[in-house]
């Protein structure tokens, strides 16, 4: 069916779905089949037969009953990601924490009740499938006494009308990135090599992009001064990325680089697929997007040409709106945004580039007013290829300094603090988040929601309910990316940031040290957190949460391939008033 959303339309393939009283029965079937992505064909994994899989719409307070019926070849989960998972731990969708894997031919029914409002996706959870396609968005609707921040953005009654109608009308927009390979391939050529798989091939929005090629010309023309420094006498591969052989990023392990296949670094073949149109009616003011990065490895860098955007909520929750031009998504993070359809008919560029250093790609959208004439000439954009200012006047978003609204506050001070390290882990493609590494093959373990030991002690922190907890990351050299940290269940606040090296014994005292690294007033409050980028030297991040909701969860990276070599550790919150597990979810549970 077709759907009018705020004067352009769309075409929607929904779940299988039915609404009664705020009770919504979902069933979402996975198969794993040859598609045609980026224009070429690999497997993916389909949900009712849907890549990108289709948009679950609710309203703030419905109660969701999501049955997964597994048609793959091998195991699967589902995480809800964002999703607070309050009362319902046993919903989460982690292998090897909350449940176990759903077998092929079998099914789970994920319980869990809309208490959010706002932008959230759902995504595998099991080994790497996030990359081969499991992932679509889910909106929540916020129920009518939500605050709304837009009167930061105008005072004009008519224009806060047409804000509240574009949000009413919002629609996700799924931006992530494309490998030719399939997740397990990539994984059996990161051990018989040795190397992290940095690289990938396509840019995609809403599932659509293409294979595009740059000349070695324009490869070297484009390289960036911080990219020279790192690539050191090497250059960027015919796919624009660092190669394998790039000690900076891989470090001094063994490496087997016969075994790598075609395109995971290098072996660049163009391919058309098609390109996302975005039709809109200017007279409706404004249009409302949910940007969401399904990406399994890039930061993503989006922009609209000529047009301006306000952020106006981040991982589904308000923030005070900020105009912006541009704006630099990690993998995991949504943002959603007003633009102001307040330009001259025609066609604008809709541009999104790789905002991750170890590699140039770009992918196009069209913006298009559907009133006539159309514009002719090419838009003027805000951002480079690579991801830089195109204009003097570019403004880019700066997260740190995002204030949430209503604004909310952290507990002043810390009941418990763990010291983490990011690091590699005895090989390029291993990963730690602490002192040790979390294996793929924990995910088959007896869940740690029903042992709480079924799991090395090094890999688990334990804290009680209504706690405050801090988390200092730090990031250890060589060379490393920023990582998007992904806490689940409820949200954090990220209370610090720096470079170099946490010296002290806690947060306390660095803030008495280096006041200006903190924030207890109004910080940032998200589900996913970026460290900084530790390009030379150490970089380091404290997030604080409370803990209210005792169960057992997952902390990772969400670079797909950096989660998988091991940079998790798991949380079991609240240990003193541990919940009591429903029969149905006790146990080998797979098929109900």
């Amino acid at each position: 069916m077709t759907l009018s959303l705020g004067g352009w339309s769309l075409l929607v393939l929904c779940f299988s779905q039915w609404v009664h009283a705020g009770n919504v029965q979902v069933t979402a079937v996975l198969t794993w089949a040859n598609r045609t992505i980026a224009g070429v064909s690999r497997p993916i994994i389909l949900t009712n037969g849907q890549y990108p899989g289709p948009t679950l719409w609710l309203n703030q307070g419905d109660n969701v009953n999501f049955k997964v019926i597994n048609r793959c070849p091998f195991n699967v989960t589902v995480h809800f990601h964002g999703i607070e998972q309050f009362r319902t731990p046993w919903s989460d969708g982690v292998p090897g924490v909350s449940q176990v894997p759903i077998q092929e031919g079998r099914s789970f029914l994920y319980r869990w009740t809309a208490d959010q409002y706002g932008s959230y996706f759902y995504h595998a959870h099991h080994r790497g499938q996030l990359e081969d396609g499991l992932y679509g968005p889910i909106y929540i609707s916020p129920s009518s006494f939500e605050a709304k921040p837009f009167g930061f953005i105008t005072s004009n009654t008519a224009q806060l009308q047409a804000i509240r109608t574009a949000e009413q009308n919002t629609s996700p927009v799924v931006l992530s990135e494309w490998r030719l390979l399939t997740s397990e391939q990539i994984w059996v050529a990161e051990e018989a090599s040795g190397v992290d798989s940095y690289c990938a091939n396509a840019l995609l929005i809403n599932g659509k992009g293409s294979v595009t090629c740059f000349s070695r010309a324009q490869i070297n023309s484009l390289t960036t001064p911080n990219q020279k420094a790192v690539l050191g006498n090497e250059t960027l591969t015919d796919i624009a990325c660092f190669p394998a052989n790039l000690t900076a990023a891989q470090g001094n392990f063994p490496h087997n680089y016969s075994a790598l296949p075609p395109t995971m670094f290098s072996g660049c073949t163009p391919s058309r697929g098609p390109q996302e149109l975005f039709t809109i009616n200017s007279s409706a003011q404004y249009v409302s997007w949910d940007l969401i990065s399904a990406a399994g490895l890039l930061h993503l860098t989006f922009s609209v040409d000529e047009h301006d955007m306000w952020v106006y909520a981040i991982d589904g929750r308000y923030v005070q709106p900020v105009r912006i031009n541009a704006i630099n998504i990690p993998n995991s993070n949504r943002y959603s945004v007003l633009v102001p359809l307040n330009k001259p008919a025609g066609d604008y560029t809709i541009r999104m580039v790789s905002g991750s250093a170890q590699q140039i790609l770009n992918t196009t959208a069209i913006l298009r007013y559907n009133a006539t004439p159309q514009l002719k000439r090419a838009s003027n954009p805000w951002i480079t290829l690579t991801g830089g200012n195109a204009t003097a006047n570019t403004i880019f978003l700066n997260d740190t300094s995002v204030i949430p609204f209503p604004v909310v506050t952290p507990g002043a001070t810390a009941d418990a603090t763990y010291f983490l390290t990011i690091g590699h882990y005895n090989a390029s493609y291993r990963w730690t988040l602490g002192n040790s590494s979390f294996g793929l093959e924990l995910e088959e373990s007896q869940p740690l929601l029903f042992n709480q030991n079924a799991i090395p002690s090094d890999l688990v922190i334990r804290t009680k309910n209504n706690t405050w907890v801090d988390l200092v990351i730090q990031v250890n050299a060589p060379i490393q990316p920023s990582h998007p940290i992904h806490k689940h269940s409820n949200k954090h606040f990220l209370i610090g940031q720096g470079n170099g090296t946490f010296t002290w014994p806690s947060v306390a005292e660095a803030m008495q040290a280096i006041p200006g690294s903190f924030n207890l007033v109004n910080p940032p409050y998200k589900d996913t957190t970026s460290t900084p980028a530790a390009v030379r030297g150490p970089a380091w991040s404290v997030i604080r949460y409370h803990v209210v909701n005792p169960g057992a969860f997952l902390m990772h990276c969400h670079i797909q391939v950096h989660q998988s070599g091991g940079m998790a550790l798991a949380l079991l919150d609240g240990v003193d008033v541990w919940p009591t597990i429903p029969p149905n979810y006790q146990g080998d549970r797979s098929g109900f």
